[in-house]
């Protein structure tokens, strides 16, 4: 008769030892699974609101110098509550253009030879300016801003195109992506943009 192997017997040590490697293992796995699920959830929400409410935008050209330079990151606020001299984010022909808001609805813009903006028969007070120029100008003067439009210039007035061209002409609410609010990039220039 031929004798087989003794079959091996764990003692109580390895078996004990074997549960808490298991337990750890399955631990472990439940432990990165949540994590990853986590990561994804806030990384979702984060797209959600920096599409639905937030929009973080580059600036490209020089048509808002001094205010806003190429290269800046700036975070805009959805809103439909604009205010002349609001800086506002639209889109124009599957881009994206950056303008301050002159006036609005219904209001008469009149520029004269030097670049001098009245809305109203008003001189349009505009300290973030450092020239003025009539710029690519194309409408006729004085001009009434249509119904649901807002008219908007760029900052740098000799380079901007802008409303005063009908090219752009005045920019209608559903246009708009947001109201330029918080630079967040080069950190030397973090905080809010006037």
């Amino acid at each position: 008769m031929k004798r087989g192997h003794a079959p091996l017997r764990a003692t109580t040590q390895q078996l004990e030892d074997e549960l808490k490697r298991v337990k750890y293992k399955s631990r472990y796995r439940t432990v990165l699974r949540s994590t990853v699920y986590t990561l994804i959830t806030v990384a979702a929400i984060a797209v959600l609101v920096a599409t639905l409410w937030l929009p973080v935008l580059q600036i490209y050209g020089s048509s808002m110098t001094p205010t806003l330079q190429d290269g800046e990151i700036v975070l805009s606020v959805k809103t439909s509550d604009l205010k002349p001299g609001d800086i506002v984010a639209f889109y124009y022909n599957n881009k994206i253009l950056i303008k301050r808001v002159i006036c609005g609805p219904a209001d008469w813009v009149d520029i004269d030879e030097t670049g001098t903006v009245s809305v109203n028969n008003s001189v349009l007070e505009e300290p973030y300016l450092e020239d003025k120029a009539l710029g690519e100008t194309d409408i006729t003067l004085p001009y009434q801003v249509p119904d649901g439009r807002v008219f908007v210039m760029g900052d740098h007035r000799s380079t901007s195109v802008d409303s005063r061209n009908t090219a752009v002409g005045c920019v209608a609410q559903e246009q708009i992506v947001g109201r330029i609010v918080f630079r967040v990039w080069p950190l030397s220039s973090f905080g809010p943009v006037k």
